[in-house]
């Protein structure tokens, strides 16, 4: 028996099965307080019709994180090394990407976990929290290794999924409802929602950081496929339950009393008036928790993830590839872009995210999950990229990759849209 077949024997074993992780920090680094406003402001409008979306996103997602992960184990190259295969063109757009998009996320991370402590700790101005998120998701970055990054992850991930789905069953959804919004369909207005709901739920640029993360973790071979999948369809169920939360308070609390849920982050701060008012001060305060948990957890995921894929980019645009150790994790290309996650977009705090810049972001950031949909087809379906037959793609995953790309790029384009309307009437 061959080496990689006894490991994969010996990987089945449920002893193995847990050691399940990587999954788990990328499923909740996409999750966002972007995300859960979006969620809420769609139960809140339509109850549970859409909820047959949110299944949908689920398996879109676990098909496009599986995709990621199948080809760093499958040829044992990174996600970008597979681009650059690909031509000039994933590169150009990758580039510049990384390095705007990293600016303002910075920023907008940092105001996202500030809000639910400055509604804790009224006294304190905003952007002091800002500043201090910011600061603490760097230290746990800077000076800690993958494992205990993870371990980091997992308690803000129970933190964030306990309150939430405690709120959910605080909250007695209507099952029989729920088994109706199983049926897609699509009421009058809600294109934007169903989009955003089964496209942009959970799904960030981190995704792509999935086989960075395999890699940290220790899994770089076939062998590990198997726990691999497991490790990405249970994180994504799981995700999938936290997201069914949100819409069940949307659709139960927060239609029920009549509140419109404000634009953005601060919508959340919107649902933690109502949850005062009809639950009282202890479940209004302990869902500002969990709205910290699930934005820290964000912060976090980026600085690690993200700053391991910037240190792969740079790593091989200078020549070094991606074994060199200025290309790991704490090697000074990773540390470079930890800094410029951190430091830099603290002025967009004072600057209030200049126009020009927002619309760039928009151009850019709506763009980036068809890319990698797109790209993730050539790469898992031909012999020249490095991927061998019995992990290449079946017609069934090209079916649902073809799908999520179509889907991101319609999103995309709503995304791209509102980013210069917003731009040019701001």
């Amino acid at each position: 028996m061959s080496k990689d077949a006894t490991e994969q024997t010996q990987l089945e074993s449920p002893k193995k099965w847990k050691v399940i992780g990587p999954g788990l920090v990328v499923a909740a680094t996409g999750v966002g307080a972007a995300d859960m406003v979006a969620t809420l402001a769609a139960g809140s409008r339509y109850g549970y019709t859409l909820l047959w979306a949110v299944v949908l996103g689920v398996i879109l997602k676990i098909v496009l994180v599986e995709g990621a992960g199948r080809f760093t184990l499958a040829t044992g190259k990174t996600i970008f090394e597979g681009w650059r295969s690909l031509g000039r063109w994933p590169v150009w757009y990758f580039g510049p990407y990384i390095m705007i998009w990293g600016f303002v996320y910075g920023a907008s991370a940092m105001s996202s976990t500030a809000l639910p402590l400055a509604a804790l700790f009224p006294a304190v101005p905003l952007w002091a929290f800002a500043v201090a998120t910011g600061i603490a998701g760097f230290l746990l970055v800077w000076f800690n290794r993958y494992a205990v990054f993870e371990k980091i992850t997992a308690v803000l991930v129970g933190l964030m999924f306990l309150t939430i789905v405690s709120l959910a069953f605080l909250a007695t959804p209507n099952i029989p409802e729920m088994a109706a919004g199983l049926i897609p369909r699509l009421p009058e207005g809600s294109v934007l929602y169903t989009l955003a709901l089964a496209g942009g739920v959970g799904g960030t640029i981190t995704l792509a950081a999935y086989g960075y993360w395999l890699r940290e973790k220790g899994w770089t071979k076939p062998g590990w496929m198997r726990v691999m999948r497991l490790d990405n369809t249970m994180a994504y169920v799981m995700t999938g339950i936290f997201v069914i939360s949100m819409l069940i308070v949307g659709a139960e609390v927060v239609r029920a009393a009549g509140v419109a849920i404000g634009a953005g982050d601060k919508g959340l701060l919107d649902l933690t008036d109502v949850l005062v008012a009809e639950y009282g001060d202890f479940v209004g305060k302990a869902f500002l928790v969990g709205f910290f948990a699930a934005a820290f957890s964000s912060v976090i995921g980026v600085w690690n993830g993200v700053s391991l894929m910037f240190a792969d980019f740079w790593a091989n645009m200078r020549g070094k590839g991606s074994e060199h150790p200025d290309a790991k994790l704490n090697g000074k290309y990773f540390r470079f872009y930890v800094l410029w996650l951190t430091f830099p977009p603290m002025l967009l705090l004072l600057l209030d995210q200049p126009i020009g810049l927002v619309l760039a972001y928009g151009v850019l950031g709506a763009l980036f999950m068809p890319f990698l949909a797109i790209t993730l087809l050539p790469l898992l379906n031909m012999a020249r990229y490095g991927v061998p037959k019995e992990w290449r793609n079946r017609l069934h995953t090209n079916i649902a990759l073809a799908v999520t790309a179509v889907l991101f790029v319609w999103l995309g384009v709503y995304q791209l849209v509102d980013a210069i309307r917003k731009a040019i009437g701001g």
